[in-house]
């Protein structure tokens, strides 16, 4: 017998695989799997839009994903670590909160606008 280590999907198994006599043997031919369809092209990301209207925070995506859900609108005073939105990155959903409050001035990212590490969602004055 012969050992292998065999790695699937990043999950390495150890495998024994018996050597057969040509005799009693007969060779079994396995179906050929159909080559995988090649992934469709991402979608461009649209360009990261200006800095937001005048004001002092920017409230910026921590990472790549698509904005859900708004928790706030245009005029609403918000507390300092208050939620300001769920991002859905990774088939995650993530909460995304201010670290100082302010009124919000401009909403750069409504709901359903993906964003890339770093783009503005919202500014507060």
């Amino acid at each position: 017998m012969k050992k292998y280590n065999i790695t699937v999907n990043g999950t390495t198994y150890e495998v024994m695989v018996e050597e057969a006599d040509g005799a009693a043997a007969a060779p079994v031919s396995a179906p050929a799997a159909p080559a995988p369809a090649p992934a469709a092209a991402p979608k461009a990301a649209p360009a990261p839009k200006a800095s937001g209207a005048q004001g002092s925070v920017k409230v910026t995506a921590p990472m790549p994903g698509t904005v859900l859900k708004m928790s706030i609108k245009v005029g609403d005073v918000i507390e300092p670590n208050g939620l300001v939105c769920i991002l859905e990155a990774m088939k995650m959903e993530n909460e995304i909160f201010t670290e100082k409050g302010g009124k919000v001035v401009s909403i750069d990212a409504p709901v359903g606008t993906s964003v890339q590490s770093g783009d503005v969602i919202v500014t507060l004055a």
